[in-house]
């Protein structure tokens, strides 16, 4: 997926949790087999050309198109798998690939905590240990280095922040009203909610849509919080994100 991954389980018997690790990598090389919009003979970029139907692919495209039409549906198009005119499902299967990936080591390996890092976008399990929540470090996209906010998991067994922006990549997200990059006075968005796959289209969708719509919209979202921070170095927050920081 032209990222790094990396993972952290805490608990679990050891072989237990080598075996879920393997299983887990070896699931995310099928993923990026299967969706990569790089690779022309993958399953994606087959069913983009009419070469396939979904019908046809592995089961995973329609479970993922399924799970792309309803982020499409509560942003109001402002989250959409079409890229300048093709199929492109790129938005939701990292944060999806994460955690299904967490979610299987957890339930494989026993473990007490799972914490599973795609490029940024982590999916948080469980607890590292006794009393200790997961903490999640959010980039600062003015200050190379420096962190905007630490997020924190203390009560409650599942949590995932996702970020999107054009700090690091560049203008990368589009806007689909015009199939063009995203006009924006935001540099990123920060999303903190129960499960990654959301998380991680929410904040692409909040991106496109600018910082007083972004806000407005993820307010409106259960269970969902927000960190946005402008060119202006204006940092705006939801309501609840301060219970969330620590």
């Amino acid at each position: 997926m032209g990222t790094v991954f990396s993972f952290d389980v805490r608990g679990g018997e050891p072989a237990a949790v080598r075996a879920a690790l393997d299983e887990a990598v070896a699931g995310l090389h099928r993923d990026d087999e299967v969706f990569s919009t790089y690779r022309d003979g993958s399953e994606i970029s087959r069913l983009a050309r009419g070469e396939l139907t979904v019908g046809a692919c592995a089961p995973e495209v329609a479970e993922v198109l399924e799970l792309a039409a309803e982020a499409e549906r509560v942003s109001d198009g402002w989250f959409s798998t079409r890229y300048r005119g093709r199929l492109d499902p790129t938005g939701i299967v990292k944060g999806w690939a994460v955690e299904r990936a967490a979610r299987g080591i957890a339930a494989a390996a026993g473990a007490s905590g799972v914490s599973v890092n795609g490029g940024g976008d982590v999916q948080l399990l469980g607890t590292p240990g006794a009393g200790r929540p997961w903490r999640v470090g959010v980039s600062d996209p003015l200050r190379p280095g420096g962190l905007a906010a630490v997020v924190s998991a203390a009560g409650v067994a599942e949590l995932a922040v996702a970020t999107s922006g054009s700090a690091e990549r560049g203008a990368h997200v589009v806007d689909p009203r015009t199939g063009r990059s995203a006009v924006t006075d935001l540099l990123s968005v920060t999303v903190v909610a129960p499960r990654l796959t959301w998380a991680d289209c929410w904040a692409t969708a909040a991106f496109a849509m600018g910082a007083r719509e972004g806000l407005r919209w993820l307010e409106s979202l259960p269970d969902v919080e927000g960190l946005l921070i402008t060119a202006g170095d204006e940092v705006r927050c939801t309501g609840g994100l301060a219970a969330r920081l620590g």
